[in-house]
């Protein structure tokens, strides 16, 4: 029946099978979507088989050397193996925390407001129930990161508890801007600056995991699949954000482009904080000192550089001048 969460599993999973870019013979793939819908079938108790340990490579990376902010640094260069296999096993869990993060505090939270009024979009049904799908979305897609962390666990055999991580850097953010906000429609002018960059910005986010061939398949495919729905997803933002912008007053378009530039250097930043648990959590032996000379050091670099939808958005709102944010520090499609 439409409102049993089995049918909205079943649903889910056969649109990610019958999208265009799906690969019937691909097992990995397969297997996730296979998971995705077997989670919640909460009835049937004969077969508890864990579909994705089926396919995970045991050599492979867990993560990509090339996102670790320090890689380049002496200490990690001189790390064992087995200890920068564990860096890249945690530094898969953190992302995935991230993701969830994210997902639960800061993008469904917006997305709420929206279809609450708060912004007098003026949205039809139509827009509506796009916004109102895309919450479901990313319920499945928090479970999607849960169920690879949760395999990775298994296979490696380390604990590695999502509780042993503080809240992932964009999700602190988010919430030290909402409790410093002067009024509640600051709040949810931070909750949609926030929202918006989340949502247009998190397919670039993905891309860092989709398009590494080198990593676990299981990790890489969790990146494509979740990837698939966020392109819809950034329209869906893209469009909210146009159409509330059209009945800000002008004190409300300066906030929300404080806000919105502020929501951007968030998602552009390593998150020093959480890496500074991970390597306290293995006991690495001048993990802080390398953690301060990263950050000290000048033009570090940024996690995330492409910010050509976001670049899009400012552009379609005539805004690129007036956002402050230095476009020059990250990457773009657009001029």
């Amino acid at each position: 029946m439409p409102g049993h969460p089995e049918f909205g599993a079943f649903f889910v999973a056969e649109r990610l099978r019958s999208l265009p870019e799906h690969d019937p013979n691909d097992a990995v793939e397969n297997a996730i979507i296979s998971r995705l819908a077997g989670n919640w079938d909460r009835r049937a108790t004969v077969r508890r088989q864990d579909t994705l340990d089926e396919v995970f490579e045991r050599d492979r990376p867990d993560f990509p050397v090339a996102l670790l902010p320090f890689r380049n640094h002496p200490t990690y260069l001189g790390l064992d193996d087995a200890v920068k296999s564990r860096i890249l096993a945690w530094g898969w869990v953190a992302f995935n925390k991230n993701i969830m993060d994210i997902e639960q505090f800061v993008v469904n939270p917006g997305f709420s407001l929206i279809t609450g009024g708060a912004f007098a979009t003026g949205m039809d049904d139509s827009l509506a129930l796009a916004v109102t799908q895309a919450m479901v979305d990313e319920q499945y897609h928090t479970l999607m990161h849960l169920n690879a962390s949760s395999v990775t666990r298994r296979q490696r055999g380390w604990r590695m508890p999502d509780a042993a991580l503080p809240l992932g850097f964009k999700t602190r953010r988010h919430a030290h801007r909402i409790a410093a906000a002067e009024s509640r429609e600051h709040q949810a002018l931070v909750s949609l600056a926030f929202t918006t960059v989340a949502e247009i910005s998190i397919n670039a986010h993905l891309d860092l995991i989709a398009e590494d061939q080198e990593i676990q398949p299981i990790n890489r495919l969790t990146a494509v699949l979740h990837n698939r729905d966020e392109y819809c997803h950034a329209s869906i933002a893209s469009t909210v954000a146009q159409e509330a912008w059209k009945r800000f007053s002008g004190e409300q378009r300066d906030c929300f482009l404080r806000e919105l530039a502020d929501g951007m250097e968030a998602f552009a930043a390593h998150d020093l904080t959480t890496w500074a648990r991970i390597l306290d959590l293995l006991d690495v032996e001048g993990g802080g000192q390398m953690l301060k000379d990263i950050e000290s050091a000048s033009g570090r670099g940024r996690l995330l550089q492409d910010f050509s939808g976001l670049r899009q958005l400012c552009r379609e709102l005539d805004v690129l001048d007036a956002v402050p944010f230095d476009w020059s520090t990250v990457t773009t499609d657009t001029p």
